[in-house]
């Protein structure tokens, strides 16, 4: 069944719903999205604590949650800028929807959370008549970038950068966009 982004939420998509976050939310979402970095990345502290301020990024942004229809239980989260605006540098264009912050708890893994999160945010790039989705990802996400290039995401080795932490190490950020032709259609997972 196909997802239009005219309202805050969504025909349930494999028993889940996509809409907006409530304010009071946010300590639960944040911890949600935390969780499911930390448990399988090495992160800093300091970008856990940027990944969890769910609240701060809801007041310029939108935080989206995947909702169990069945229990009520919040499954995943993705973020996307306002209409008109971006997130970070990765989309260079008006015409470019970027997104971050793509969590799932870790007792959702393997339903299609993800999959149902980042259709909805093309999705709604489409109904915004944008014509590209784009992100950036750690090289250690591979089970994300097996989604994005499944999806079919493609890289976009131009708007990869590299850091060093604050311990000297570097580390690449990839990036991935996605051209938009128009709303996907979303299946049961």
């Amino acid at each position: 069944m196909p997802i239009h982004p005219v309202a805050d939420a969504v025909p349930p998509a494999g028993g889940l719903v996509v809409r907006l976050m409530r304010d009071d939310e946010s300590p639960m979402v944040g911890a949600l999205v935390r969780r499911a970095y930390e448990a399988d990345f090495d992160l800093t502290e300091d970008y856990l604590v940027e990944i969890e301020a769910v609240a701060d990024r809801a007041r310029e942004h939108e935080v989206w949650i995947a909702e169990d229809v069945a229990s009520g239980e919040v499954l995943g989260t993705v973020t996307t800028p306002r209409a008109g605006r971006r997130m970070s540098a990765v989309a260079r264009h008006a015409d470019e929807l970027d997104f971050r912050f793509l969590g799932v708890s870790s007792a959702a893994r393997g339903r299609g959370v993800g999959e149902v999160l980042v259709r909805w945010v093309v999705d709604l790039a489409a109904s915004r008549g944008i014509r590209r989705v784009v992100l950036n990802t750690g090289p250690q996400m591979a089970a994300a970038q097996r989604l994005y290039e499944r999806l079919g995401f493609e890289r976009l080795d131009d708007r990869a950068f590299t850091f060093e932490r604050p311990d000297g190490t570097s580390i690449t950020i990839l990036a991935y966009g996605l051209d938009v032709r128009s709303p996907i259609e979303v299946t049961a997972a």
